[in-house]
């Protein structure tokens, strides 16, 4: 009989047990960066039959399983089986439940943890920072500042790059630029999320600044600092920084990633040329919701309503489940097409969905029947919302009323309004227009008393033209402008010629209570007229004209430049604050329906 020394049986049970070991961690890692659920499933039951669930490494490999699956729970369900809990261990649950936006559960866990005596670390501090910032809750992100200075690692670069983030998203923007200019060292987490503040708070220039001086210290920049920044662009409309933005994008080789997809989407749509915009769609390899609903909101901002509704079928069939920002698209595609029943379909849909309706989608609801002339229906949808009624759907209730002259449902709504308490200076001019559209002058006075006594002031109209790397803005009747006489000039010419193809002002857009050539004086000289103006004596070529403009244009500009379209045979494409109108030969993509 053969002897074996249980010396080597020892030995050989351990081999055994580290090429198992090493075998299942190299499995789970391989599962977890491909994102294999099913395998990682077997993998789990077949850890449970040679017990290695218990080593604290297995479980912190298990946690991030499960947490890049998007199961949390079952990352939560792990920690609590393992009985030796590392700092590892702790710091891989909070990280799931950060990572998945569940905040307040990161949250309590790092309390926990701090309670049971681990020391948070340079990859624990991060998470708990963005747990706050995803709550945007300033307090507690300052108190885990507070403790990372504390323990020594309030100037590590990555926890400073998670706080400055943090304090970005809380709003706390000067907060961040101090711990910003403090840091000895930056990394392009601190950069983008400094970048980000001050995109997210209109700081537009100092966005752009810090990309810049980004760029200038070879920063190699993310994703996420692209998106920021070509967003600026977008709400700024600067099309031909946006253009390099894009270029610089496809060479750095960002060209696959659905977070710049949906960013350049919304820009190219928001400077109003929305072919390319088709194009990215087209041509990103893997869509995430975010580039479904940007396009989706480009198409029915550009009137392309039908593609809209195709668009919505395309993302169902491919599997991607619609959330509560794709029905608005949807239903803001429904209105500014007047399409009621539509508008209500999709509105049902969302029951399908499991999505409950907020004040948003009622509003929209309510702007679609107020649009159609249907203010009954429109006000029995606010009287029987299960929700608490908002400014957002009395005021789409209210330019309703503005729009087919019932000032007195008008009125009962803004009454409505004013029960709310402070309003935005835009529901006071709502209620003024639609007296003062009627004739009703002194109620319309009395409404801007109302919006006076608030110390409120109203937006002033501008329109905005780009031209190369300037920007040349307009206000009403506005002889600022360097070329104002040839301004003005062009304007006569133009609309000598506009008259004799039959276009005549309507002066019932004007107001104030005035005499009729005084409207008429008015009414010619709205910032979009002179911006147009503007464009056509600096663009020679035909290539199509650009007006941006940040509140609603009137009727009578609208009309105006249908006409302008087709006496100077150019393209005209105007964005007011609601949806864009492409003006070509006479006629406008909104039918004129807006």
């Amino acid at each position: 009989m053969l002897y074996i020394p249980q010396r080597c049986v020892q030995e050989g049970i351990q081999l055994r047990f580290e090429q198992n070991y090493r075998n299942v961690c190299d499995l789970l890692l391989s599962v977890t960066r491909s994102r294999t659920l099913p395998k990682g499933l077997q993998l789990h039951g077949h850890i449970i039959k040679l017990g290695f669930q218990i080593i604290p490494l297995v479980s912190h490999y298990l946690i991030n399983f499960y947490s890049k699956t998007q199961l949390p729970i079952d990352s939560q369900r792990v920690f609590n089986e393992t009985n030796i809990k590392s700092s590892t261990t702790w710091s891989s649950i909070i990280s799931s439940f950060a990572q998945n936006e569940l905040p307040i559960l990161a949250l309590e866990y790092f309390k926990r943890m701090v309670d049971y005596g681990v020391r948070p670390d340079d990859h624990i501090f991060p998470s708990a920072t963005k747990a706050s910032a995803i709550l945007s809750n300033y307090n507690v992100g300052r108190s885990v500042h507070c403790l990372a200075l504390k323990t020594g690692y309030g100037f590590d670069v990555f926890v400073a790059s998670s706080v400055v983030d943090m304090y970005a998203k809380c709003g706390k923007i000067q907060d961040a630029r101090n711990m910003f200019d403090e840091m000895p060292m930056r990394n392009v987490v601190s950069w983008s999320g400094m970048i980000y503040g001050y995109a997210q708070l209109g700081e537009h220039e100092e966005a752009l600044w810090l990309f810049k001086q980004a760029l200038f210290e070879k920063l190699e920049v993310n994703d996420f600092t692209f998106t920021s920044v070509i967003r600026v662009c977008g709400n700024t409309t600067l099309l031909g920084l946006g253009q390099q933005l894009h270029g610089l994008s496809l060479k750095l080789s960002f060209d696959s990633s659905s977070f710049i997809g949906s960013a350049l989407i919304s820009m190219y749509s928001k400077c109003g040329i929305i072919k390319p915009a088709y194009q990215i769609f087209q041509e990103t390899p893997i869509k995430n919701l975010g580039m479904w609903n940007a396009m989706l909101i480009a198409c029915a901002q550009h009137s392309h309503t039908n593609k809209a509704f195709e668009l919505f079928q395309e993302m169902e069939s491919s599997g991607m489940k619609p959330n509560f920002i794709t029905f608005l698209c949807t239903l803001y595609a429904c209105s500014h097409s007047g399409l009621v029943e539509k508008g209500k379909y999709y509105f049902n849909l969302m029951k399908h969905y499991k999505i409950e309706p907020t004040d948003q989608h009622y509003a929209s609801m309510v702007d679609i029947f107020g649009r159609a002339n249907k203010l009954d229906e429109a006000l029995s949808i606010i009287k029987e919302m299960p929700i608490k009624r908002t400014e957002c759907v009395w005021g789409a209730l209210l330019t309703g009323c503005r729009l087919h002259g019932n000032t007195e449902l008008a009125a009962y709504a803004a009454d409505k309004v004013f029960e709310l308490g402070p309003v935005s200076s835009g529901m006071h001019v709502l209620l003024s227009n639609a007296y003062a559209s009627v004739g009703r002058y002194e109620e319309a006075a009395r409404a801007r008393k109302m919006l006076r006594d608030t110390g409120v002031k109203k937006e002033t109209g501008l329109s905005w033209v780009e031209e190369g790397n300037m920007v040349h803005t307009f206000a009403a009747g506005d002889r600022r402008h360097l070329r104002s006489k040839e301004i003005y000039e062009k304007l006569e010419d133009l609309e000598d010629e506009m008259v004799e193809a039959g276009y005549v002002a309507d002066t019932s857009y004007v107001l104030r209570e005035v005499g009729g050539e005084e409207k008429s004086m008015a009414i010619r000289y709205h910032s979009e007229r002179l911006a147009i103006a503007f464009a056509l004596i600096t663009f020679k070529d035909k290539r199509p004209i650009r007006v941006m403009k940040n509140l609603r244009i009137c009727g009578d500009c609208h009309t105006a430049i249908k006409f302008m379209s087709k006496c100077c045979g150019r393209v005209i494409i105007v964005r007011d604050n609601n949806r864009f109108h492409r003006f070509e030969d006479g006629k406008c993509s909104c039918s004129d329906y807006w």
